[in-house]
């Protein structure tokens, strides 16, 4: 009973930590904080950062010594026959005696050591493996910035949803209230049908739209909680209201800050594809250059015509090899020219790229100050209103 006790207890102390992991209330900060941590895309794009770094190590990997060994066993289930003339042995000239050579099985083992001396494509694939980190830092960060916009938009239709439907229930009870007055005053004779059945449309037209709110509202908080990277059904309050969050965030010197276009995120994307298309370009002339590689190797063998290679008496020979290698690259029927110039067409492609997008983006700066500044002038006009 006791033992039953404490595995209960402990299942209700886990639940109860999972249940602590999603936060009962939260400001936009807080959400916004919460969601770069947990949600799901966030997670991914880190991810891809480690697996970035495994593969710098991997590339670096490549070009540090590479020992592998090998270990085989023959046994001939028919020995091959080699013919050798029968003179040798003392027999008659023109004939020849069957001969196999050899024993019927036989061990090998041997270790190699790999060494890349120079290899051009190695020394760009270690470049193209930091530019790979770079681009997946960067995707990283443009991420996070797609999260953070999600979470406020997503939080932002929560809060209007739910204004949304105060107002339609304030709408309803005036609405009631004047319909019930106006129903009173056709009964005794002083109002026409008329009037009352428009109320009454109007009152059913309200409660459709309330409704209809009521389920936005719940498709607002689900899509909140998948932008959190929580459960769907998960409730969660929100802390911060529609008034506190503009009052917050109206900031009119954004409109005068001087935005550097290289420092946005959508630059270094756009710069990163140039560097890469850049190291493209330089791996199609490395293919051009030698490569030469050395190695060593060593190992032992055995001989028997039975399997005695476990016996202490078992006699193995050994051996040992070491030598260096040279490819050199010299005629390849304009394949590597033609490889070359398409890399360099790419090259200038990613060259514009960069360049119109640094034009856009100074566009896009401009254009969300625009709205920025109509946005807050008719925030304004809105309150008066």
């Amino acid at each position: 009973m006791k033992i039953l006790n404490l595995t209960l207890f402990c299942l209700m102390i886990s639940f109860w930590g999972i249940s602590q992991e999603v936060p009962q209330s939260l400001s936009l900060q807080e959400a916004i904080d919460y969601a770069l941590k947990n949600n799901r895309t966030s997670k991914n794009a880190l991810r891809d950062i480690e697996a970035a770094k495994q593969q710098k190590w991997e590339t670096t990997a490549s070009g540090l010594p590479q020992i592998k060994a090998s270990i085989d066993y023959n046994d001939w289930l028919r020995q091959q026959i080699s013919l050798i003339p029968a003179e040798f042995f003392g027999g008659n000239q023109g004939e020849f005696a069957e001969v196999a050579f050899g024993t019927k099985k036989s061990v090998n083992a041997i270790a190699t050591v790999n060494q890349k001396i120079f290899d051009g494509s190695y020394l760009v694939g270690l470049q193209s493996a930091k530019v790979f980190l770079e681009i997946s830092i960067n995707a990283k960060e443009k991420t996070d910035l797609e999260v953070r916009k999600a979470v406020i938009n997503a939080y932002g239709n929560v809060l209007l949803a739910e204004e949304s439907v105060k107002i339609f229930k304030k709408n309803i009870t005036v609405l009631e209230k004047n319909l019930d007055e106006t129903t009173k005053i056709y009964e005794n004779g002083l109002g026409d049908e008329e009037s009352v059945e428009q109320l009454q449309i109007t009152l059913s037209g309200l409660k459709s739209n309330l409704s209809n709110t009521d389920r936005l509202k719940t498709l607002a908080y689900k899509m909140l909680n998948i932008t959190l990277g929580v459960d769907i059904n998960s409730n969660i309050l929100m802390s911060d209201n529609l008034n506190s969050l503009t009052s917050q965030n109206i900031v009119l010197s954004l409109l005068d800050a001087d935005e550097t276009v290289k420092n946005t995120i959508d630059y270094k994307i756009a710069e990163n594809d140039k560097v890469s298309k850049e190291l493209l370009l330089k791996l199609e002339k490395s293919k051009a250059l030698p490569t030469i590689n050395a190695f060593l190797n060593g190992g032992y063998s055995g001989y028997s015509d039975q399997f005695t290679f476990l016996d202490n008496s078992e006699r193995w020979f050994g051996s040992s090899l070491f030598g260096v290698s040279m490819d050199i690259p010299i005629f390849s029927s304009g394949m590597r020219a033609a490889a070359t110039n398409r890399a360099k067409i790419n090259l200038e492609k990613a060259q514009d790229d960069l360049i119109e997008s640094e034009q856009t983006i100074k566009l896009q700066i401009e254009s969300a100050k625009s709205e920025y500044k109509f946005s807050i002038e008719d925030y304004q006009n809105k309150i008066d209103n």
